[in-house]
């Protein structure tokens, strides 16, 4: 129960297959109070219904991360219906398909803004606001990808749109410890999520991480669920500005190495 006694927010749950809904329910299993975000009123009886499964409840606020002041109001809501929170997990990614496909070298102008503004400058906006809202100690973790460190086919511009959210993540590390909040990224393996329907040979990733890997599997949302809930937790509070890589150790190997022991095995 190394969360019991914090109440935090989960932003970017969409089905039972997303990552922020494994995220959730590793910090109720640890002891944590929960409310949610939900970009539009589409999406809100989808977390609703998560939430009711779970025997749960929880406060549930829309908020869209394009415009300020809707993220200004976000967290005036939780400060006066939730009180103080302790932690928030930024889940949020979103890149046009069109810019999914074919080459990265033909992302438009207008995709590639788009998939900068809500998969990385989202981190910073919600960071930005949820200080005056946070506890003492607070910590604030996002959720990244491999494809941010590396070309991986078919990532494309959501790539690039990590490589950002890493940096901004040291960035904002950096500024707000002098508050004393942790900020921490968690570099998921590949899972099949909502968002994992857009990108390209997605079926290809699956079967090439799980074979090059160093346990020769792939992770699942709970196992990602529990690495964020730790990172939020006062077990983490030496650690900020950190990536962590919950892929089953696939960073870790050489892929001209793997593929060579392949071809001879």
């Amino acid at each position: 129960m190394i969360l019991k006694g914090k109440k935090g927010l989960i932003t970017g749950v969409a089905n039972q297959r997303s990552i922020a809904w494994g995220i959730a329910k590793s910090c109720w299993q640890q002891g944590a109070e929960l409310c949610f975000s939900y970009p539009s009123e589409r999406l809100k009886g989808s977390v609703e219904s998560l939430i009711q499964g779970e025997g749960k409840s929880a406060p549930l606020f829309e908020c869209d991360v394009t415009k300020d002041e809707s993220i200004a109001d976000l967290f005036a809501r939780i400060e006066k219906e939730v009180g103080k929170i302790d932690f928030l997990v930024h889940a949020i990614a979103f890149a046009k398909r069109e810019d999914l496909d074919g080459e990265f070298q033909d992302t438009s102008r207008d995709g590639f803004a788009t998939a900068l503004d809500i998969s990385a400058y989202s981190l910073t906006a919600l960071s930005h606001h949820a200080v005056a809202a946070m506890n003492p100690g607070g910590a604030i973790v996002s959720l990244s990808y491999i494809g941010g460190e590396k070309v991986i086919p078919h990532y494309n511009v959501m790539g690039v749109a990590k490589a950002a959210l890493e940096c901004s993540a040291r960035y904002l590390a950096h500024d707000l410890g002098k508050q004393g909040i942790r900020v921490n990224i968690v570099s998921a393996g590949p899972i099949r999520t909502l968002a994992a329907k857009g990108i390209g040979d997605f079926n290809k990733m699956l079967s090439i991480s799980e074979n090059r890997s160093a346990l020769h599997r792939n992770v699942d949302t709970a196992e990602v669920g529990d690495t964020a809930a730790f990172l939020v937790s006062d077990m983490a509070r030496g650690i900020t500005g950190e990536l962590v890589h919950v892929d089953a150790g696939y960073h870790c190997v050489s892929f001209s190495f793997a593929e060579e022991q392949a071809k001879a095995g």
